[in-house]
């Protein structure tokens, strides 16, 4: 069936970006004081090993943010979502008891937001989604930031 709903979402957040470079640039001149600079880096140095090893594990973290994103595809039989590389969700219509776009608030945070109100809350940015009750009783909620185009399609969707 063709896709009626499409999004992918990426975190892209200025303030974000400049913090995880920021982070990212600590081990980086840590590494370059330590082995170019053959000076000690800090009171307490780190040995020259654990500092790269602390450094390919922030650069990891970098690497994790630039590849995360959130893709929701809703079409008149099922709603699939990826948050990439974590979570995968694929749910018919005739699964689900109730659909709705919402503004959720602030959950503590975006990422996946577990054991919330509405069950796991799977968000990049910004308070608006889709909260869904399947009829099994689990609730899931999918970030948005096309709150209006959402809005529209579950209106035909519903009728």
């Amino acid at each position: 069936m063709k896709t009626q709903f499409k999004e992918t979402q990426k975190f892209t957040q200025w303030w974000l970006w400049i913090l995880l470079i920021g982070i990212g640039m600590l081990p980086t001149y840590g590494i370059y004081k330590q082995v170019f600079l053959n000076e000690h880096f800090g009171d307490k140095p780190m040995s020259t090993i654990g500092l790269i090893i602390f450094a390919v594990v922030v650069f990891g973290i970098l690497l994790l943010f630039w590849l995360m994103k959130l893709n929701t595809e809703i079409d008149q039989h099922e709603i699939r979502m990826r948050f990439f590389p974590f979570a995968k969700k694929r749910v018919l219509w005739t699964e689900i008891k109730s659909a709705e776009v919402l503004n959720y608030g602030f959950v503590g945070g975006w990422g996946i937001r577990l054991w919330t109100t509405y069950g796991t809350v799977y968000n990049t940015k910004g308070n608006k989604g889709l909260a869904i009750e399947l009829k099994n009783g689990e609730k899931f909620l999918i970030g948005t930031q096309k709150e209006t185009e959402l809005r529209q399609f579950l209106e035909k969707v519903n009728r």
